[in-house]
């Protein structure tokens, strides 16, 4: 898959702990992080990632949020979005991070 087809995302190495901890601060940006935690790609509504109650504009600062830290990733396919999560990238710079926000956030 080219580049062309993503939406613009931090390289590896500029993936920063600081922005991600920041990013994930928020209770939707967390929630949106253990919607994408079984690697699959998800789209862009806001009813399949159970945040009904917000604007589709709000759901989508969230993401962006979470793009610009290298949390996720967004795949661009015609009119449509997909996210997934970026765990192998996030778990080669932070070893053993999102495992550990993940029980955090499940227990």
């Amino acid at each position: 898959m080219s580049d062309t087809e993503r939406l613009p995302q931090p390289d590896l190495a500029d993936i920063d702990l600081v922005t991600v901890l920041q990013a994930l601060g928020d209770p939707v940006r967390m929630n949106l992080l253990l919607s994408y935690a079984d690697n699959a790609e998800h789209s862009c509504d806001p009813h399949g990632l159970g945040l009904d109650h917000l604007h589709k504009s709000t759901v989508s600062h969230h993401m962006r949020v979470l793009r610009e830290a290298g949390v996720t990733t967004t795949r661009v396919a015609g009119r449509n979005r997909f996210v997934s999560l970026r765990r192998t990238d996030l778990d080669t710079r932070f070893p053993g991070l999102l495992d550990a926000l993940l029980a955090a956030a499940t227990s």
